[in-house]
């Protein structure tokens, strides 16, 4: 068992997330967490920005979480998270198909684009949040139709926020992040740490 860094002394964190990334980041710090997953629309609202969607979606998973049943008394706290990509201010989304997972790649092919990840940790006795969104830089690299077709035919651009995964394959073409590497991975480590430092550090909130 690793050594948790992350909440050694509490509380667990209730991930409302089936996302394989980010059940893989917070294994690798040690973390004691759960999953309860919870399935939200997420469509972007007209002329929403990447930082708003985001922020809204990483605390609305918490709360359906917390609604859900998801905590385990007041010793738990329930942890939303989304990560989207942008470039040319439009978020790209997810590609289910490979059509379309080759127009997200051949639109980032030798360009800068931005990585937004909400962050949102609610307390399950009196509900309160911190929610921060995170944003890292991204230098792709260029690729040809040759490149993209490969890479597409290994399946992991399929459901992958910008049609990348840069802890697989994807890390062929990233050539530079500016910002949080987890970020990019879909959960800011260093974030949540502050995050949940801020929220058990806030007074609980009395009833008026």
């Amino acid at each position: 068992m690793r050594t948790n860094l992350l909440n050694p002394l509490g509380p667990r964190i209730v991930l409302a997330s089936r996302s394989a990334r980010r059940v893989e980041l917070l294994t690798l710090v040690g973390a004691h967490f759960e999953c309860f997953p919870v399935d939200l629309d997420e469509s972007p609202l007209v002329d929403e920005r990447a930082e708003a969607h985001v922020l809204r979606l990483a605390e609305a998973k918490a709360r359906v979480a917390l609604e859900r049943g998801g905590a385990r008394g007041d010793e738990s706290v329930l942890l939303g998270a989304d990560t989207v990509v942008t470039i040319d201010r439009e978020i790209l989304g997810k590609p289910v198909q490979p059509d379309s997972a080759a127009g997200m790649l051949r639109r980032l092919s030798g360009r800068v684009h931005e990585v937004w990840t909400g962050v949102s940790l609610v307390h399950p006795e009196d509900g309160r949040a911190v929610t921060q969104a995170v944003r890292s830089i991204v230098k792709f690299a260029s690729m040809d139709a040759a490149e993209i077709e490969r890479y597409i035919a290994t399946g992991e651009p399929l459901d992958k926020a910008g049609g990348y995964a840069v802890q697989g394959y994807g890390a062929l073409y990233v050539e530079a992040i500016e910002g949080s590497y987890t970020n990019v991975v879909g959960l800011p480590l260093s974030h949540l740490k502050h995050a949940l430092k801020l929220l058990l550090e806030t007074p609980l909130r009395k009833e008026a």
